[in-house]
């Protein structure tokens, strides 16, 4: 498997010169590196049958540039192997890309974790079906690759049951800032999202900005070609030193520590909690308020500085009720300690949860950028008992609502001065008292309330209807309760058309 943690990957190629000795010093040396990192590393080598992986006319012909660099860089079996024990030995995870079915065979014989396909053969077809064979995990860089065939290999790969990791890639040998393409690796993660992405470098190896990026984009492996200047070998354009790879890892580090945590909110400081607590605004009393008496807009204002332990303007909610246990002066903060407080978000949550489902039983259709509130006569704690669910379609010369009652709620006995109102029913039963006279109704069921007819209504098993009336005034509801008409807070504006539209 291929660890959740970052993969580092240093890409040997054919640095080893043909020289057994040099291959085993690059490892020891990147070792030595890799050491200084809490990373996953891997060690990657080549393998090519060059027997039937040249063309025999083309063997001694050293005009063709990889025929000539693969020739003169020739290692035995036995020399690879060589390689490979060491890779066991300090414990790399050791990596392996074949050009050849051959060479596929080589490498299980060889026992190494994972293959990598580079981008030349991402797409062989005859190589790809020996690869799927194998039981290993599979590493494929996507150089000049185009969306659909990774598309095809992914699916390969993924219908066999074999593990794919995707690289992004650009086969610019070095590749300049401008080529390097790093958005690639976003649209990689939202294509293939239960694939892991990773990035093959080929950019300057003094170039420690790009990993950063990289980083910063999701990527979780990285590879990079490395190898050892000496006297008698100096190393292509896009391979790095172990110095240079210091660095490289160096700034990976940095990256992952400023990107920070994934997937959950990260824990703040309690100094940026502080520094932020001095900015937010503290609740005051703009007249004095007495003991018992609910703190809301109507007698308190908000302003800095806030002292410690003042409740401020961001501890305020529609959800939440502040009741004074003392009294408490005009302009003096409004503290923690000399209040009592109903927080009523959950008890809100679910009720509006339970009017959505009843809407959606009903198949009611409910308008966009609609206003609605739970209308709660005596306090939000007895909304199921006493209450209604408002919905404003239109209110203009001409109005609309729909109305919701929760099952067993009622809405208590009142009159309108100035509309007149047509009940519609659209699902479940309203039993209405209009004038002592008391009736039940269902669906498709009308119902008109004239100007100062005394009315209420309640559900057995929950109803949802409409309220089609004349313009819809404020303070045009009088209610056979003095109290309910004291209450200035029975309303919470709630929002629920983007669960039922």
């Amino acid at each position: 498997m291929i660890e959740s943690k970052a993969l580092f990957i240093f890409e040997m190629a054919n640095n080893h010169q043909g020289n057994v000795e040099h291959g085993l010093r690059i490892i020891r040396e990147f070792k030595e590196v890799s050491k200084n990192f809490d990373f996953n590393f891997a060690f990657k080598l080549q393998y090519r049958n060059l027997d039937t992986f040249i063309h025999p006319e083309f063997k001694n012909n050293k005009d063709f540039k990889f025929v000539k660099r693969f020739s003169d860089t020739r290692l035995k079996e036995e020399e690879f192997k060589i390689l490979r024990d060491e890779l066991d030995r300090l414990n790399f995870i050791s990596i392996c890309t074949p050009f050849d079915e051959e060479s596929v065979d080589l490498i299980e014989k060889h026992k190494y974790h994972i293959i990598k396909i580079g981008s030349c053969s991402f797409n062989d077809w005859p190589l790809l079906e020996r690869i799927v064979k194998t039981d290993k995990p599979v590493i494929a860089s996507t150089a000049g690759i185009e969306l659909e065939d990774i598309d095809r290999v992914v699916n390969f790969f993924k219908n066999r049951n074999r593990e794919i990791s995707l690289m992004h890639c650009v086969a610019e040998y070095p590749t300049k800032p401008g080529n390097l393409q790093l958005n690639q690796i976003d649209l990689f993660k939202n294509r293939y999202k239960d694939i892991k992405v990773g990035y093959s470098t080929h950019e300057e190896p003094t170039d420690y900005t790009s990993i950063k990026i990289a980083i910063a984009k999701g990527a979780v492996i990285f590879e990079k070609h490395i190898g050892i200047n000496t006297d008698e070998i100096t190393l292509n354009a896009y391979s790095a030193t172990p110095a240079q790879v210091y660095e490289w890892l160096n700034s990976a580090k940095e990256a992952f520590h400023m990107c920070g945590i994934k997937d959950e909110r990260y824990k703040f400081t309690e100094k940026e909690i502080n520094d932020l607590k001095a900015l937010r605004r503290g609740i005051f009393a703009r007249k004095d308020i007495k003991k018992g008496e609910l703190i809301g807009t109507d007698n308190i204002f908000y302003a800095i500085p806030s002292i410690p332990g003042q409740i401020q303007a961001n501890d305020a909610s529609k959800y939440k009720y502040y009741y004074a246990s003392t009294d408490i002066e005009t302009n003096k903060p409004v503290m923690e300690k000399d209040v009592s407080t109903n927080d009523t978000r959950e008890i809100v949550h679910s009720y509006i949860s339970e009017v959505i489902e009843l809407l959606k039983k009903s198949k009611t259709v409910v308008p966009y950028n609609t206003k609605s509130e739970l209308s709660h006569h005596y306090g939000i704690e007895r909304f199921i008992e006493y209450g209604a669910t408002i919905i404003d379609c239109i209110n203009r010369e001409y109005c609309k609502k729909i109305i919701v009652l929760l099952p067993g709620q009622k809405h208590p006995g009142h009159f309108h001065k100035l509309k007149e109102e047509t009940f519609n029913v659209i699902y479940g039963d309203l039993s209405i008292d209009l004038g002592g006279n008391i009736k039940t109704y269902g669906r498709g069921d009308m119902i008109l309330v004239e100007r100062n007819m005394p009315h209420s209504f309640t559900t057995d098993k929950g109803v949802v209807f409409e309220e089609i009336s004349t313009t819809h005034y404020l303070d045009d509801s009088f209610y056979d309760d003095v109290k309910i008409m004291e209450n200035r807070d029975r309303k919470t504006e709630v929002y629920l058309t983007k669960d039922i539209l």
